[in-house]
């Protein structure tokens, strides 16, 4: 066969049987996890895609698009990268606990576990620790298998036992563990980091840095390379207090300023999911989200609008804790799929090639 040539489009019906097993399981997954919510007294909610803010994180790219008003005047807007900040003006209108499989729209990203298209499911508890949310999630991961009549996840060889008790390990007693990295040494009682005493760090275990290389991407860099191979491989793993710094919506811990409640759950060193103790201090994410566009400018030369709204929604909103997971994701450990086109139904056309 010529190696230029394409393969096959989804809709042949051959490649469609294939993947046919693939997506009855989504729809048996997706089914259980609403009952599962239902259960737990959350009231299933749809937020709108089309937002003035698509999200203020520096390394989230978004599809912009406009609005034409009738007498042709333009206004910009964008896909949500994900439907946090509608769902957390939900909780400030007096919801207490929401779920959401909302489609959201990621740009520069595609890939065996990147599409542009994707589905979230995220879900918030009013008055409840993060804790609660690390609970679901094992919970959560259990059905799944179960539905899937599987009693294991799998990914590239890699397997993790969904019903086992869950590894919680802080990010930096990762770091310590398997990069011999202090982390916390770089990182202020403030929260302000030392990018050149991390830099020191990495030189000395042999890793690479780069002159242009600012705090958070050499800590991208030994998470990425160093940290996430070794993550839920056996049982799953919860990472835990992720530095201040690196969690731009998540309130500070109790225990050490340095970091934050915020936590990310991985099987097969694949991320599944992102869990916050959420932040309603407004004036505080409001500097954090600036640091955020600042970053984003110096990297990629633009940046992203403020949602003003969610801002001012965030002095009625209660203590919460909220979470995003990729679902496409965790349909692909659950039934065994190898790329995350295998599990969406009609996926995106190929493009840029």
């Amino acid at each position: 066969m010529n190696s230029s040539a394409k393969a096959s489009p989804w809709w042949t019906p051959s490649v469609h049987a294939d993947r046919r097993p693939f997506l009855i399981g989504r729809n048996a997954i997706q089914a259980a996890l609403r009952g599962f919510f239902a259960g737990e007294d959350f009231i299933e909610v749809d937020t709108a895609a089309l937002q003035i803010s698509p999200g203020n994180e520096a390394h989230l790219h978004a599809f912009a698009t406009e609005a034409l008003t009738t007498d042709g005047q333009r206004a910009p807007f964008y896909l949500h990268t994900s439907p946090e900040f509608a769902c957390k003006k939900l909780l400030a209108a007096g919801e207490e606990r929401i779920s959401c499989f909302a489609h959201v729209y990621r740009n520069r990203e595609r890939g065996p576990l990147h599409h542009p298209e994707f589905t979230m499911l995220e879900w918030y508890r009013a008055d409840e620790s993060y804790e609660s949310l690390m609970m679901d999630c094992v919970r959560i991961l259990a059905l799944a298998a179960e539905t899937a009549k599987t009693e294991k996840l799998a990914y590239r060889g890699g397997e993790s036992d969904p019903f086992a008790g869950p590894e919680r390990i802080s990010v930096a007693v990762a770091f310590e563990r398997h990069a011999g990295i202090d982390l916390l040494a770089s990182v202020a009682a403030d929260g302000s980091t030392d990018r050149d005493h991390l830099a020191a760090e990495l030189r000395r275990v042999g890793m690479r840095v780069a002159e242009d290389d600012g705090w958070a991407d050499l800590f991208s860099r030994v998470l990425v390379e160093m940290i996430e191979p070794h993550l839920g491989f056996g049982r799953i793993t919860i990472l835990d207090e992720y530095p201040v710094s690196e969690a731009a919506l998540a309130r500070p811990s109790a225990r050490d300023p340095r970091v934050a409640e915020r936590f990310e759950l991985y099987a097969c060193g694949v991320e599944l999911a992102n869990g916050f103790g959420e932040l309603t201090n407004a004036g505080e994410q409001r500097r954090r989200f600036e640091i955020e566009m600042a970053e984003k400018a110096r990297v990629y030369g633009e940046t992203y609008p403020l949602d003003e709204d969610f801002l001012a929604a965030l002095s009625l909103m209660p203590e919460a804790s909220g979470i995003a997971l990729g679902f496409d994701r965790l349909v692909m450990l659950a039934t065994g799929a190898s790329r995350i086109d295998q599990v969406l139904w009609a996926p995106v056309a190929e493009y840029g090639r």
